[in-house]
């Protein structure tokens, strides 16, 4: 099965004026959001993506854009169920307004309760959120085989949920997760569990890059006197996978803005 790459979408306008921008139309990145668009194909350059599925929005679709123009090869997708939450009454309100709801202490303690008025629930958030991902790991698999890899660019809230569902952690307790903006959280599939392999991540990611397939030539004489302590060293090292465990301003409201 694929790894996914989930990209935090980059500070917005939202996020530094202290709204829940939630689906608010024309929520645009900030200077410094741009800023951290720009350095997104540098720091996924070395890994050979499959494809890129992106949330509707304009602040996921313009932390993107950059890397859309240098990976020209990669096909971009769109997929509504991975949109931000629908935050209803909520959605371009101050949070420090928020935090006098009652709804919030529902939100922050017991989210798999919380259902936002004329919007919808946090449980319905991460199973569209879950379905979508799983989904979409089908298919990069049928098209691209199960050592792909490919990015989903979103929001904190449904990031946030996705990894709780991958770590087998009930809803009630992902506002223990946090996600920066533009951070980069990466989940490898497997048909044995999910392994969470980053988390809100801002530095390198070269150690992903899958390791070459063996030469034919190495299956010889040669590999067959590698001893156990060698093999051990191999399975992990830096970009390869380790064989015991194949087989064994965050403004989210959570704060999602």
């Amino acid at each position: 099965m694929p790894t996914l790459i989930l990209v935090r979408h980059g500070r917005s306008t939202a996020n530094t004026s202290g709204l829940l921008a939630g689906r608010t139309p024309g929520v645009a990145l900030d200077e410094y959001g741009q800023t951290q668009a720009g350095a997104l194909p540098g720091r996924l350059g070395a890994l050979p993506l499959s494809a890129v599925v992106s949330s509707p929005m304009q602040r996921c679709q313009e932390t993107l854009a950059p890397l859309a123009r240098a990976r020209p090869d990669v096909p971009v997708h769109t997929d509504e169920r991975i949109s931000e939450c629908d935050y209803g009454d909520w959605s371009g309100r101050k949070l420090a307004e928020l935090l006098e709801e009652p709804l919030m202490t529902t939100v922050q303690q017991h989210p798999s309760a919380a259902a936002f008025p004329g919007g919808e629930s946090m449980r319905d958030m991460q199973a569209r959120a879950v379905e979508a991902v799983r989904e979409w790991n089908s298919r990069i698999e049928e098209e691209h085989g199960p050592g792909a890899l490919y990015a989903m660019c979103s929001h904190g809230d449904i990031i946030k949920s996705v990894v709780a569902d991958a770590l087998g952690m009930h809803l009630d307790l992902f506002q223990r997760i946090s996600v920066g903006p533009c951070s980069l959280t990466v989940i490898r599939y497997t048909a044995l569990r999910p392994f969470l392999l980053r988390l809100g991540e801002t530095g390198e990611l070269d150690s992903l890059v899958p390791p070459e397939p063996p030469a034919e030539e190495a299956e010889g004489a040669s590999a067959e006197g590698a001893s156990a302590e060698d093999a051990g060293d191999a399975s992990r090292k830096p970009g390869g996978e380790d064989k015991s465990r194949a087989q064994g301003s965050n403004a989210t409201v959570g704060g999602g803005a």
